[in-house]
């Protein structure tokens, strides 16, 4: 959980720069250079957080396994000759709480702004809060996953994702009260999926693989389920209206609930 924390924290700080830039410079200078303000705010960020990597002390575990070669790195394409299954199932299992992150963090944004004229100041203070909600259901779902189990939570998760995506996006426009249930909703939903959606697969993977299989499964299902969420929703919703993207994001937690029962099935029949 505690490393998914990194996602709302970064939301709340980026949404906090933009909406003060917004707020405080006139529209031609935003446009002019203001906007590339807040992406000189992040290269600062992310050189600190390459210091402390690199700064990170490795256990005594954490040595012995890799001097043993069991952290190795292994050949992607004998990963996927040998346990081609898990990733796919590993890229698929965490889909719902993916694209739901772009549905409620960069699309709601586009869509209020080029839709209703709402001032972006505005609806990013209402992103900021929801983005706090969302902090404090990640933490949750720690303790919660603790007592039913990460994949039980998943699961529950992704099926309050499908419901949800059954009358959601349709609040977007029905104004403010509307855009603040939706968000508010999401990121609960969000926090609770999310804080335990990184390596979901992981532990099916054998030892020789885990490494590469983990990080494989892990950029597969950013690319999957969130690269394209943002763009595929707005041209939905401009083509087909909200109701749309309810279906877009309906199909992520169906993919969800069906990776997460392959994933058993199967561990059943190798048992």
């Amino acid at each position: 959980m505690i490393p998914q924390l990194g996602a709302p924290i970064g939301l709340i700080v980026a949404t906090a720069v933009f909406a003060y830039l917004l707020g405080t410079l006139s529209q031609s200078d935003f446009l002019t250079w203001g906007w590339r303000y807040p992406f000189f705010v992040a290269f600062v960020i992310n050189v600190v957080a390459l210091f402390a990597q690199l700064r990170l002390i490795s256990t005594p575990d954490f040595e012995r396994l890799y001097e043993s070669r069991e952290l190795q790195p292994s050949p992607v394409m004998q990963l996927f000759r040998e346990e081609g299954r898990t990733v796919v199932l590993g890229a698929f299992a965490p889909l719902a709480s993916f694209a739901l992150f772009h549905l409620v963090t960069v699309f709601p944004l586009s869509w209020v702004v080029l839709n209703s004229g709402e001032v972006p100041a505005q609806f990013l203070i209402t992103e900021m809060v929801g983005a706090t909600v969302g902090l404090i259901s990640v933490m949750l779902s720690g303790l919660i996953a603790d007592r039913v189990g990460r994949r039980t939570l998943l699961g529950v998760s992704a099926g309050l994702i499908g419901a949800y995506s059954g009358f959601a996006p349709q609040l977007l426009g029905r104004g403010p009260t509307g855009e603040w249930v939706y968000m508010i909703l999401g990121f609960i939903l969000l926090g609770l999926s999310f804080g335990q959606s990184s390596g979901a697969m992981n532990s099916s993977f054998s030892p020789r693989h885990r490494y590469t299989g983990a990080g494989t499964t892990a950029t597969a299902a950013w690319f999957i389920g969130a690269g394209f969420a943002p763009l595929a929703a707005l041209l939905l919703a401009s083509k087909f209206g909200l109701m749309s993207v309810g279906g877009y994001l309906l199909s992520g937690a169906l993919c969800t609930l069906g990776a997460l029962f392959l994933n058993r099935e199967w561990g059943r029949k190798a048992d």
